[in-house]
């Protein structure tokens, strides 16, 4: 089947808010083995988004809609598209009851029952954590239309907990899809690496470019799920053994996820010391929920005095060869294991720019250190291709420092190029 989605708000025309519906659907449908054709967004305006409904169920086998379910005025979707696909409109019981039920307390104004107003002979989709439901059904031509709320926080459970049971029930095969995740080695070069796996078709195999890393899609069809996944097993075993210590994991969100679950197996924590980052790591690393029990400490270092004041990097380390260098790197990693008693350190120091770079020590110019006390480790980024942004050199060096923490743990080159 072929789907289309539908953003419905003025809002987003205009930027005000950012249209993360999309995506959220986009990955379900992928998930489901349904391809989406088309993605475009409406404003609140009932002739435009009249001909985007008639378009979309002209070419496409599924429609969605996100956004403007809710009680004013201006949230036309509901009405709009069951008129499109020849619905009318009509009092839905259990979501009038949802609806009392949730201003029990009060608030319940008059438009509010605008929200349980659902086209006749719909499968409403409850809302649990908001106040409008959403609803499925077929048109007299067999089109599937699917109207979702807007704000993610109402859109996403209602996706996968209601939506995508109703559209599984009209899918012939099941999917499944594994994600190999790859750091140091770029889409490029692992793409001509699995050139004869990507002309298969089931499981077919394609490659991806994210920030600073990529990953290799395995995705099977079959009749069951167990089926499915076992279709994928040995092309993903392929992929690993041909990236080799380059793919940090199977289907894992983040670097900073894997560090920290890995951290907690090895009983170890970690201790950052940071110069152009920023903090950046720390970030990264805290952001994942349960961090506490390995992130020991972060140091900002940014002004030399400091570097030596906290980390102990030595003065004549710095005049020598400067903030920026292997040496300078490697006394912060050792200095925040040893200041802080934690079982890994990070040195970061380098020039994210725009400015700051000279011909020696080019903008985008990175050392990254990682000490256990013992022994130190030293990598080097050097700027690639066209100039990037100091957003870009500041993640990827995050990125570089989490990989090595990966390598070290995994007992594998630390700083492996």
């Amino acid at each position: 089947m072929q789907a289309e989605v539908l953003s419905v708000g003025t809002e987003l025309l205009l930027g005000q808010t950012v249209n993360t519906d999309t995506t959220i659907v986009a990955k379900a449908l992928s998930a489901l083995g349904i391809d989406l054709l088309y993605a475009a967004v409406v404003g609140d305006n009932v002739g435009r988004l009249e001909k985007a409904v008639y378009d979309a169920l002209d070419r496409s086998d599924i429609l969605i809609t996100t956004g403007g379910l809710g009680p004013t005025g201006d949230d036309l979707t509901k009405e709009t598209v069951a008129a499109a696909a020849g619905k009318k409109l009509v009092l839905h019981e259990q979501s009038y009851q949802h609806l009392l039920d949730y201003f029990a307390n009060g608030g319940m104004t008059e438009n509010q029952m605008k929200q349980a107003m659902l086209p006749e002979g719909c499968t409403a989709l409850k809302n649990d954590n908001g106040t409008a439901p959403g609803c499925a059904f077929r048109t007299d031509k067999g089109k599937i239309v699917i109207m979702l709320p807007g704000p993610p926080s109402e859109l996403t459970p209602m996706l996968h907990n209601y939506a995508v049971p109703y559209l599984e029930k009209f899918q012939s095969a099941v999917i499944a899809s594994h994600s190999v995740h790859v750091y140091g080695r770029g889409e490029a070069p692992v793409a001509q690496m699995i050139e004869d796996l990507m002309e298969q078709s089931n499981p077919t195999v394609a490659p991806y470019a994210k920030e600073g890393e990529m990953f290799v899609r395995v995705t099977a069809k079959a009749a069951t799920k167990e089926e499915a996944d076992a279709m994928c097993v040995p092309v993903v075993e392929e992929l690993k053994k041909r990236i080799g210590n380059f793919v940090y994991g199977v289907d894992v969100e983040t670097l900073e996820e894997l560090v920290v679950s890995e951290l907690k197996k090895a009983g170890k924590k970690l201790a950052t010391a940071e110069s152009c980052t920023g903090g950046m790591l720390a970030k990264r690393i805290t952001d994942i929920p349960g961090s506490s029990a390995v992130f020991e400490t972060g140091c900002v270092t940014y002004a030399n005095c400091v570097k030596e004041r906290l980390l102990g990097v030595p003065h004549e380390t710095l005049v020598t060869y400067g903030a920026v260098s292997e040496q300078t790197a490697r006394a912060m990693a050792e200095g925040i294991v040893r200041e802080s008693g934690a079982d890994i350190g990070v040195g970061i120091t380098g020039i994210a720019g725009p400015d700051g770079g000279t011909e020696e020590k080019p903008v985008g110019l990175v050392y990254i250190a990682l000490s256990d006390g013992k022994n130190t480790w030293v990598a080097k980024r050097q700027p690639m291709g066209r100039l990037k942004s100091r957003e870009w050199h500041r993640h990827c060096a995050a990125s570089k420092a989490l990989d090595m923490v990966r390598r070290y743990l995994a007992g594998l080159p630390v700083d492996e190029a």
